[in-house]
């Protein structure tokens, strides 16, 4: 190799590179990877959809899954801090905090795991009684969360050594792994729901096995590396510097996620009383409508990586830059989704159920939240930025009162005033609009460029 080609292979094209190239090559591994994820639980609602019943669609995808997302949302937001010190300390050559911030971070995972196996097996009758779930799907429901649970301690790891790749600028192993795992899950779906006939049962040891193959295949490539993101199994533990900096940046993004949950909790167990046609039909959109979360999902990892490698470097200027590329892309993404949600909708939710009156009822949702996406970018966009420059407690702060507390008191009004399924969803659009106004005069302020791991 001459001296041209080692100077180019040399240069961090996050902190270098051509910016909307660079987001574009960083996003699109990380959205793909997104979607495989996404299709554990949509291969699942798909197949006891089809193959089992109604019920078994609402037990699998209704209020359990809620309360799923709600302990995973909020792991992952925490592992985020872990991210974000990482991309830092990547950014800025520290490789020996480095390494100290990676085994914290597999040490972390283990034991946020191990606690959430416990907390959702040992709590998943309470917690479904508590969101009013419908008898008839009560008991399907608690036997996946408590399945689910089971796969908590691989699925950390996963979501933390693919937090790791990414933070150094790696976005497509994550990739290869959940699309191994993504097929083993959709045969394993087939086989125990179709051929052995084990219904909701099949669908969650099938999520769990898929789990355990993702997390093998990262912790093997973490093992093997020479990098110095390398995990040595000897070394891995909780370093007390390091845990201090990761929960500063990821509890308030993991309390974020939280709220976003707790918040959904509010709307479900609303919608629960509607009876199991609807919350079907909630079901199902929220199969559709996960496809433009994990859209702006990869934004928002693409735009958090980026920030902090860059901020670690002392480039604000090319943060801010990147911010304003991401926003653009972003809004064009929303507009085209909103658009093929709404005209494609009866097409797109005959994959999950052929009931009629689940699809006209999922079909009112879809007109009353699918054209305000756009609404949403700013908070995905700029809290993402904000949270890899260090900055994680004001978006967090911010996302409570836009999103939690208004989208709760909404809710509480109208289900007293005037109930009804498009009252209730409307909450999204309006919270998500005002909360965006909130984070724009944030941002605009720069408060958030003062804060370094």
């Amino acid at each position: 190799m001459n001296q041209r080609q080692e100077t180019t292979a040399s240069i961090n094209q996050i902190t270098e590179g051509v910016i909307w190239k660079q987001l574009l090559l960083f996003f699109f591994p990380i959205l793909f990877g997104t979607f495989f994820q996404q299709l554990y639980n949509t291969t699942d609602a798909v197949v006891v959809g089809n193959f089992v019943g109604t019920e078994a669609l609402a037990a699998v995808g209704g209020p359990a899954s809620t309360i799923i997302n709600l302990l995973v949302g909020f792991f992952v937001g925490l592992s985020s801090g872990a991210g974000v010190v990482i991309s830092q300390y990547f950014g800025s050559n520290s490789h020996d905090k480095l390494r100290f911030a990676v085994h914290t971070a597999m040490a972390l995972s283990v034991i946020g795991g191990a606690g959430m196996m416990v907390l959702g097996i040992a709590t998943a009758s309470a917690a479904l009684s508590l969101l009013n779930t419908p008898a008839d799907i009560m008991g399907d429901s608690v036997l996946y969360m408590r399945i689910y649970f089971l796969g908590m301690i691989p699925s950390m790891i996963y979501n933390m050594g693919a937090g790791i790749l990414r933070a150094i600028g790696d976005s497509k192993r994550p990739l290869y792994f959940l699309i191994a795992s993504c097929i083993i899950n959709i045969f394993l779906d087939l086989f125990f729901v179709v051929a052995l006939g084990l219904g909701v049962l099949g669908v969650g040891v099938a999520t769990v096995l898929s789990q355990v193959v993702s997390a093998a295949m990262t912790l093997f490539v973490l093992l093997r590396t020479k990098e110095s993101y390398q995990v040595r199994i000897p070394e891995i533990r909780i370093h007390q510097k390091y845990l201090s900096t990761i929960l500063r940046i990821g509890l308030p993004a993991g309390l974020q996620s939280a709220m976003y949950s707790i918040s959904n909790l509010v709307i479900q167990a609303a919608i629960n009383g509607f009876g199991t046609d609807t919350v079907a039909a909630w079901t199902a959109y929220g199969k559709v409508d996960s496809f433009f979360w994990m859209i702006m999902t990869a934004y928002a990892t693409a735009i958090t990586t980026f920030a902090g490698q860059n901020f670690g470097a002392g480039r604000i200027d090319r943060v801010k830059k990147s911010v304003r590329v991401c926003l653009l892309m972003a809004a064009v993404t929303s507009v085209v989704f909103s658009f093929i949600v709404v005209g494609g909708g009866p097409v797109i939710l005959r994959l999950f159920t052929q009931d009629a009156d689940v699809i006209d009822i999922c079909m009112g949702m879809i007109r009353v939240v699918s054209p305000a996406y756009i609404t949403y970018i700013c908070i995905e966009i700029l809290s993402g930025a904000c949270r890899g420059c260090g900055d994680a407690f004001i978006p967090m702060i911010l996302t409570c009162f836009g999103v939690c507390v208004l989208r709760i008191l909404w809710v509480t009004l109208v289900s007293i005033v005037s109930p009804g399924i498009s009252q209730i969803v409307f909450s999204y659009p309006l919270t998500w609009t005002i909360t965006s106004i909130l984070f724009i005069i944030y941002y605009k302020k720069g408060k958030w460029a003062r804060y370094r791991a």
